[in-house]
């Protein structure tokens, strides 16, 4: 497979179905598969077999046309309904993250908005419009990339958390974009990778990614991370975001906002990388964002074997809230933004 930071895509548009890398199986093993019904990218997005806000929402825009390319196609109103019905059935796999509705609305808004057209040309222009999403997020990924790695300094030890890179997004990532332009300018001494439980999405993804690009790494225990700052070994924290509300405030993979607390407890800077469609300008604050929970057996279990006793309380959040105020920067595909973010969002992208 080329390199993530070339031609690597982890979701593919084959024409006729949506190709995509089955993360389960990594590292051990890079297994493609084909979806060709909105019920398996339903349950791709839902059992983490894609994932990554920018690319759940580019499975979603997919898996929309897929549901409803073969609707009858009579009066407007009633497809309009069945495709609302598809979208919200979307909408449920992965609540959290918000580019998943962002992408489903905008394609619900674009057809709604040619609603004079044939409705086989509609179910065209939803088609189109996943693509563009797609192609929009490669972009943006990029530009991202570009503009974080002027806040990273020479032979930079940085940390990050979960997996932010192709695998999560159209192309180069995000957090993982502006470590992979920075190693591009010989900025990279070292990338500590939380190993990100209870899936280990850093353990088994970012460091596939990064032995890729050949870019210097180092594999760590998330409850290492304090020690390694403590040690005077981080230079920086960058991680990806699932939303990012009005004020700033930012949903990620749990334990985000430990590693947030520890960098203003050690004076290291904290950034957050992420493209505009992760911005929810219809959100105050993080008290205002659903967090999944998810299953129990993810901590309970090792793989089939059974990690903890039977019969007792599992709490399984799949992100946190990092409040704003301890967000050095976040970083999107217009910039480098600081505080206060309420305005620059608004401004920028209101």
């Amino acid at each position: 497979m080329s390199s993530p930071g070339s031609t690597f895509r982890s979701v593919h548009w084959t024409g006729n179905s949506v190709q995509i890398i089955d993360q389960t199986f990594l590292p051990q093993k890079e297994v493609t598969i084909h979806l060709t019904s909105v019920g398996q990218v339903w349950d791709a997005i839902k059992k983490l077999k894609v994932r990554g806000a920018p690319a759940i929402g580019i499975a979603g825009a997919y898996g929309l046309f897929l549901g409803i390319r073969e609707l009858p196609e009579g009066v407007f109103g009633t497809f309009y309904k069945e495709c609302e019905r598809v979208a919200d059935y979307l909408n449920s796999s992965r609540p959290t993250a918000v580019n998943l509705s962002w992408a489903l609305k905008r394609i619900l808004d674009t057809m709604y908005s040619q609603k004079e057209k044939p409705i086989s040309e509609l179910k065209q222009l939803a088609l189109e419009t996943a693509i563009l999403i797609h192609e929009e997020d490669r972009r943006l990924c990029k530009a991202i990339g570009e503009h974080g790695a002027e806040l990273v300094p020479e032979n930079a030890r940085i940390l990050t958390h979960c997996n932010t890179g192709s695998l999560a997004t159209g192309q180069y990532g995000t957090a993982f974009s502006v470590i992979l332009h920075a190693h591009k300018k010989n900025k990279v001494k070292n990338v500590w990778v939380d190993e990100t439980r209870p899936l280990l999405q850093g353990a088994r993804l970012t460091t596939w990614e990064l032995q890729k690009e050949g870019i210097p790494f180092t594999l760590n225990i998330d409850s290492a991370a304090a020690f390694l700052m403590q040690k005077g070994e981080v230079d920086m924290v960058i991680t990806g975001a699932d939303r990012i509300t009005r004020s700033g405030d930012t949903a990620n993979k749990i334990g985000t906002y430990n590693l947030a607390v520890l960098a203003h407890a050690h004076n290291i800077p904290f950034y957050v990388a992420a493209p505009y469609s992760t911005i929810d300008l219809n959100l105050e604050n993080g008290s205002d964002i659903e967090i999944e929970l998810r299953d129990e057996v993810e901590i309970t279990h090792s793989g089939n074997k059974r990690m903890a006793p039977k019969h007792i309380s599992v709490y399984n959040p799949a992100f946190d809230i990092t409040p704003n105020r301890l967000i050095t920067a976040i970083v999107t595909e217009k910039g480098v933004l600081t505080p206060e973010y309420k305005e620059k969002f608004e401004k920028l992208f209101g």
